[in-house]
């Protein structure tokens, strides 16, 4: 009987490690490999509601990596922590008319109590704004009462009718969102870049993705509000521009539609200047489609929620295990106490070579195996997951060697992401050069006259090139070339004012 079993047992467990793997690969068909990773990889599964997912325990150690650092943020610049409801009456919602234009095919409604009609619908929040301001009005009185800065960490729900894609859009997602209220513009500008200078943190200190600091033009605004700041990240693969995070002026706009005035030092009231600004966990898609590989996720150090895998690794019947896992366990002791998110793999079910392309696809992003002769030799073998290099260390030099590969490791995503993003910038004048450049998945940067319509007028004319949809701003950088006079649009023929990038984005 027993024997019969583990006979069994050792069917399935060959079978369980035959399905191991990756079967897309990532430039012949990105958008399955994508899938494919963060299913394989563990941060998601898939739910009964489409365009809904569940968020695993590594999608959320990220998450709550990049929470930790903001919330720090947050405390250093005295901006409070708040939380609101997730509904929003129909009445508050229409309030503000272009703003809710810009949301009203994702907005989702309650209309029924069980199998009672409500009297009124009620909005699940696609944003906060109409539900915060009601009651800035009515703390906010007195000069004394500003500056008034909020945030909050939430779920928001966009009904997504385009193709729903896990992280990237999805009709159900986390985000931070913060607000805040100023008695002058200048004060309010000066807050939009700080908070847009911590998204480029997030981007690029954490998840070792690139990008561009920029303002996005009048059509790619926020709805209702008077200007918008992003981040902007690139995907080679796809050839597509992705709004990272934003950071929006929202002007007096939507202080005198909610009444939120103060009153100066010398009486007089005046609407308040406001902003708001977030990120979501679009961050997290963003990062796994810029350094994911043929093996599956590569997880920067600095937020993956686990950064070392210890294997113990014997392939003789003869060798010592006991002394082996004691040299595992060693190890993960020592790296626990100085910091490292580590863990042994010790199961007995699955092969070293199993295990390597587990954690491979995981996106581990330091693997440590002890063998035999890493025991009798006093040392440990490391893989790094980002390059597949491999190097023996002694045991007694092991902290200060996994800190410096770590950081190697999150230097070396960094630099090779941005290397990979600069080599699709193509800088173009005429119209001839930016299809080529579009149809050929660059990121294009190109002199524009800054005007409303010629940007519409892209949209069309792009609109039947190719099966990827047409192109459009994805902003104009802070960091601008010098600009020749008597440079043309590359669009209109008519004189350029700025360099702007352009694209096809997700």
């Amino acid at each position: 009987m027993s024997s019969g079993n583990d006979g069994s047992e050792k069917k399935k467990n060959k079978k369980k490690e035959m399905k191991l793997g990756m079967t897309y690969k990532k430039d012949a068909s990105f958008g399955d490999w994508y899938s494919e990773a963060v299913v394989h990889g563990e941060m998601i599964e898939y739910y009964g509601v489409s365009g809904c997912y569940i968020l695993m325990p590594s999608a959320m150690g990220v998450w709550n990596m990049l929470k930790d650092f903001f919330d720090g943020e947050m405390k250093k610049l005295k901006v409070n922590p708040y939380y609101f409801p997730l509904f929003v009456t129909e009445s508050a919602l229409q309030k503000e008319k272009d703003h809710i234009e810009g949301f009203a095919p994702e907005v989702a409604w309650v209309t029924k109590s069980g199998q009672s009609d409500l009297e009124f619908p009620i909005a699940i929040r696609p944003t906060s704004e109409t539900i915060m301001y009601p009651y800035f009005s009515k703390w906010i009185r007195s000069y004394r009462d500003l500056p008034f800065r909020c945030y909050q960490w939430c779920n928001v729900v966009r009904w997504e009718f385009s193709d729903p894609t896990p992280f990237i859009r999805s009709r159900e997602f986390l985000w931070q969102e913060g607000h805040s209220a100023f008695a002058t513009k200048e004060e309010a500008d000066e807050e939009v870049l700080q908070i847009l200078e911590l998204y480029r943190r997030i981007y690029e200190e954490f998840l070792a993705v690139p990008v561009i600091k920029g303002r996005k033009s009048e059509m790619e605004k926020f709805a209702g509000g008077l200007h918008t700041t992003s981040v902007e990240a690139f995907i080679p693969n796809t050839g597509r521009g992705i709004q990272a995070a934003t950071s929006h002026c929202l002007g007096q706009k939507f202080a005198d539609m909610f009444g939120i005035k103060f009153e100066d030092d010398k009486g007089s009231r005046s609407n308040v200047w406001q902003n708001s600004w977030g990120y979501s966990t679009r961050s997290i898609g963003v990062m796994v489609m810029t350094h994911g590989d043929d093996k599956g996720l590569v997880l920067p150090p600095r937020v993956a929620p686990l950064q070392v895998i210890v294997i113990p690794v014997s392939y003789s019947k003869d060798a010592d295990m006991a002394s082996i896992k004691g040299a595992c366990e060693s190890t993960v002791c020592t790296l626990s106490q100085s910091g490292i998110r580590v863990e042994l793999d010790d199961r007995t079910n699955h092969s070293p070579g199993w295990k390597y392309s587990h954690w491979e696809m995981k996106g581990v992003p330091l693997r440590i195996e002890i063998g035999p002769k890493d025991v009798a030799n006093k040392q440990v073998r490391m893989v790094r997951r980002d390059n597949g290099a491999k190097v023996d260390v002694p045991v007694t030099n092991l902290v200060e060697e996994v800190t410096v590969l770590l950081d190697g490791i999150q230097e070396n995503l960094f630099r090779t992401a941005m290397e990979r993003r600069d080599a699709c910038i193509q800088v173009i004048h005429t119209w001839d050069e930016f299809i080529a450049a579009l149809n050929n998945k660059r990121l294009i940067l190109a002199p524009w006259c800054d005007e409303e319509e010629v940007e519409k007028d892209v949209k069309v004319r792009t609109r039947g090139e190719g099966e990827l949809g047409a192109a459009k701003t994805l902003c104009t950088p802070f960091d601008q070339p010098e600009l020749p006079q008597g440079t043309m649009c590359f669009a209109s023929g008519k004189p350029a004012k700025t360099w702007s990038f352009w694209g096809r984005s997700y």
